[in-house]
Parts: C-alpha cells; structure tokens; sequence
C-alpha cells in the first residue's frame, strides 16, 4: 500500500489535470492515476476530423491558455498536445495503466483500489469522464447482420467506407460529424437515423462563436431564451428542416434541461442534407441480413452501421456502493458539491454543458480544489 496522500484524482483527461493543477496551486499534495498509458491517449484515439467545438479561447483549462498557433477550433491531435504540455507544465506526473476498480470509505478518508494495489486519500476527485464505456443498443437481429456493425468510438476516417453504404446511429454531434465525413470524402449513400430530434447550430455567427452567443442559456429560463434561439436557428439552419431532419418539439434549452440532449453544432451536415448525400431516417427498430429495418417499416440495404448512440459513464462497479449515483448511474453531486453519504468524494466531467464540456471543467476544478483546500 503506498503512503497516505491528501488527494487522489481518478483519470488524467482534461477533468483530472485541470484538478490536479488547482490543487497543486494551492499547495495541496495530489496523486493522479490514470487507466491510460499516456496523458493525451483518448484524444489521439478519436475520429481524424474532430475540432473542439468551443473557440481557444474558451477551452483552456486553469492556470495555462492554449497557445495561438493552433487556430481558433482546436485540432484533435493539438488538445492532445496541449494537456501533455498542462501535464509538464504544472509538473503533474500521473501514474499511467492503473485501472481502478473500487474506491471504499476508511477511517474518514478513501481507499483507492485497482488490482492488488491501493492508495489512501482524504479526499477522492473522480474524473473518468463521460465516454467511457461505449453503448450499443441490443437490435434484434444484429447477430444475423453480415455488414459491419461498430460503435462510433471505433471510427478513424472514411477510407474504409469508400462507395459503401453507410447509417449512422445517433444525431449527437459525433453522428452528425461522422454522417457529413463519410458523405463529404466518398461514401455512396449516407442514412443519419434519429430517435430525438436534435436543434442544429452553426458553429458561428457573423464571426462570433455559437457557444459564447449562447452563453446565458445556462442562466436565464428556458422559457425566455428559447424563442431567441428558435428564431436563430429558422434563420442560420433552415435548411436542416427542409432536408428531412424534423424539428424538434421541445426548445433547445429545455430539451437541454429535460433529456440531457445538446444541439449539433454545424460543422457539415447542413450542407451534406442540402446536397442530398445525408438522408435523415427514423429511429433503427431491427437488423437482419443485409439491412437494417426502420420503425416506419421501411428496410434499408447497408454495408455498415455506425452507432453513435453515446457512452455509459461506468461508476457502478467503483463507487456505486457508496450510494452517490442515481438511477442511470449518473453522479448525484457535481464538482464541489458531495453527497451526504461520501464526503470528500467529488466528481468532475460528468455531464456536458451549454457552456462547454472544457469550460465547465475549467470552472468545476477550481471549485473542488477551493472545497478541498
């Protein structure tokens, strides 16, 4: 058993180091274990087009900008380099392949476990993210299917979908992008299947980034903001609706607020539907063979499905029987807030936000280390 620490933070993503860093800047003692073998791996692990979706300006984390060079929508491969750097810059060294498996309540702290060895903390930050355990719905049928069934996680780039016949499951942004990379680089056919409707934005508007026009959302009622993002989005994405996407009959803050569902931020669809390489579709209610059934009856024959149908968080076995998650397995504290039954315990990069998911955790972090210290 190693040495008892103040602090051990779970995962060395974007959540864990922009933690680790606040502690340390208030001269608190933090371990950060990470299941990875290196910080950056899960960004460099996803799709080749992926550009953060929030301007530099809005995405660094505590302490330490993104640098200017890398534009104003931040490639995949420089937020990986950008947290190696926060990683050297702050001189947090985390301990790398370490899967933890069971945090437990001790003596007023924490023991940490994962395999056959264990940390002892006073107070515990887990921050393994939203993404990570990759969900498939079981679809009858799929074990008949002969065509390549993979989740959205798995994908890379469109060369191995080249004149294939390709539907993407899941109108999140990641199936959006996904439908209009595909559709852009040679695809024959692209079908985008929904079960929400999603609200599309453009990324910006007259220069000015969506995300931080959309600001107050995260602060004024759904009932006084919507009808202004209604009325932005009839006159930037029209298009979207004339295509087949239908709209959908909550606004985009209160589907928000009561499903958890964020807006398609634009960064090719629009122009994929208009040009009529992506065909919206309802929602996929089997496979058989070579197709996949719709539930408006419809059969449709494809090479591959792509579900982009989201993530479980994956708590349940680590900390599920402390009593701090809800029903879905979703934490029921956020940032600096605990639960009455863990004290000491807190959870960081859990939910995404209006506001922006590197935003929020820019925030959330400094939250916790000022609870903390």
């Amino acid at each position: 058993m190693s040495k008892p620490t103040k602090v051990v933070v779970v995962g060395a993503g974007a959540g864990g180091l922009a933690t680790a860093a606040s502690l340390k800047r208030r001269g608190t003692a933090v371990t950060v274990l990470d299941a990875g073998s290196g910080v950056g791996q899960s960004w460099r692990e996803r799709y080749d087009r992926l550009h953060l979706h929030t301007p530099r300006l809005q995405s660094g984390l505590p302490g330490r900008r993104i640098s200017r060079r890398v534009g104003r929508w931040v490639a995949r491969d420089d937020v990986a380099a950008y947290l190696e750097e926060y990683a050297r810059h702050f001189e947090i060294e985390p301990t790398h392949d370490v899967r933890v498996d069971r945090i437990d309540r001790r003596d007023g702290g924490y023991t940490v476990k994962a395999g056959d060895r264990s940390w002892e903390a006073s107070h515990v930050v887990v921050a393994t993210g939203y993404l990570r355990v990759p969900v498939v719905p079981p679809w009858p049928g799929e074990e008949s299917f002969e065509g390549e069934l993979v989740h959205a996680s798995l994908y890379r780039s469109p060369a191995p979908y080249q004149d294939k016949r390709v539907m993407v499951v899941g109108t999140g942004n990641t199936g959006a992008e996904i439908a209009a990379d595909l559709a852009e680089q040679g695809a024959a056919e692209v079908w985008l299947s929904y079960r929400t409707p999603p609200h599309v934005i453009p990324r910006q508007l007259l220069g000015v980034p969506m995300t931080l026009i959309g600001f107050p959302n995260a602060y004024i009622p759904a009932a006084l903001c919507d009808p202004v993002n209604g009325a932005i989005e009839r006159m930037t994405m029209g298009k979207v609706r004339r295509h087949g996407l239908p709209r959908p009959t909550e606004g985009l803050k209160a589907q928000a607020v009561s499903s958890g569902v964020i807006p398609i931020i634009d960064v090719g669809l629009a122009d994929q539907l208009e040009a009529g390489r992506v065909t919206p579709v309802p929602a996929v209610e089997s496979m058989g063979r070579t197709a996949v059934r719709l539930v408006d009856g419809r059969d449709i024959e494809v090479d591959a499905v792509i579900a982009a149908t989201g993530y479980r968080r994956g708590l349940e076995d680590m900390v599920g029987h402390l009593g701090v998650l809800d029903d879905a397995g979703s934490p029921l504290c956020h940032a600096a807030e605990t639960h009455e039954s863990a004290p000491g315990l807190h959870f960081i990069g859990m939910w995404l936000s209006l506001k922006g998911h590197l935003f929020q955790m820019n925030r959330d972090a400094r939250k916790i280390a000022r609870r903390i210290s």
